[in-house]
């Protein structure tokens, strides 16, 4: 198979896509927070998304069963944890905070990458780390006074997601990216399945109560909200996967931020949510440190 000429235009247009379709599905998951639960959310979704995958594989357009299995399960755990948590916190917070969470993971690259790799770094990178968690420590705005511990659970899944970056890179390089898509998912169906069958059923009506229930009486409206938000994944993934095919990784990187705005306008849309100003101010400097990591650390690898 050929490999397709860097298209830069092409490219920015289908990853601005993409997260344009992640912003808007990832929105989708406050419908069904009142009267669902993250482990039905998961199972259901991944469920769907496997079939998919698996149809997929059939057709001839994809291999689902890895090169090094361990390495993948080992990679998958992370990613598919740090998703546990991302999609956890849409029930408590505003889509904004978590997502800004979530892009912290460049940050955490590159710590890794100086502690536990052995890799050094340049000044303008620490200084892109700095101004990254100060980033977001703006949108995050911990009170002293009141401190609310779970507005640093969406780091907690940029660092979980960030080990996964570096697993990928280091474990699972071969791989292929149905592989890795589907092995992800299953994971994640995994983790449904064992949330359904241990967490007590508990009291519909509460968002609050979305990450800590089990199987919940399943209807038609719900299911429509979950099949919605699958096909949204799977076009949102397949149209950022294409924008990494046409054009150059530090330049696609940069896009990718774009998901902070359109999370951020879609949620505004739908339920209404605004970003305070200090907010923008910390989802900007969050954008802006991860852009600079990702352009040194091709031109470096270059």
């Amino acid at each position: 198979m050929t490999t397709p000429s860097v298209q830069p235009g092409r490219a920015a247009l289908m990853i601005l896509a993409g997260m344009m379709t992640l912003g808007l599905t990832d929105n989708f998951v406050p419908f069904v927070t009142p009267d669902s639960s993250l482990a039905q959310f998961h199972l259901i979704r991944g469920g769907l998304v496997l079939v998919a995958l698996v149809v997929v594989a059939v057709l001839g357009y994809g291999v689902l069963w890895p090169k090094r299995p361990f390495a993948v399960l080992g990679r998958s755990l992370f990613t598919a944890g740090a998703m546990v948590i991302y999609f956890g916190c849409l029930a408590l917070l505003p889509i904004g905070v978590v997502v800004a969470g979530l892009f912290t993971s460049p940050l955490f690259v590159v710590l890794i990458s100086v502690l536990f790799q052995g890799k050094t770094v340049g000044p303008v990178r620490w200084l892109a780390v700095v101004i990254g968690f100060a980033g977001a420590l703006l949108v995050i705005r911990p009170d002293p006074a009141a401190l609310n511990l779970v507005a640093f659970l969406p780091v907690v899944a940029g660092l979980l997601y960030a080990i996964g970056a570096v697993a990928t890179r280091a474990w699972c390089e071969g791989e292929a990216t149905t592989t890795l898509t589907a092995w992800f998912f299953a994971l994640l169906t995994l983790f449904g399945l064992v949330g359904v069958l241990v967490l007590p059923m508990g009291q519909a009506g509460d968002p609050a109560g979305f990450p800590i229930r089990g199987w919940m009486p399943l209807t038609a409206t719900m299911m429509g909200w979950y099949v919605a938000q699958a096909i949204g994944a799977l076009i949102g993934i397949v149209l950022i996967f294409r924008g990494y095919q046409l054009g150059e990784a530090s330049f696609v990187a940069v896009f990718e931020y774009s998901l902070l705005i359109f999370a951020s306008v879609w949620a505004y849309i739908i339920w209404d949510q605004t970003v305070p100003a200090l907010g923008l101010l910390g989802m900007a400097l969050i954008a802006l440190a991860g852009i600079v990591i990702a352009v040194r650390s091709q031109r470096d690898a270059a």
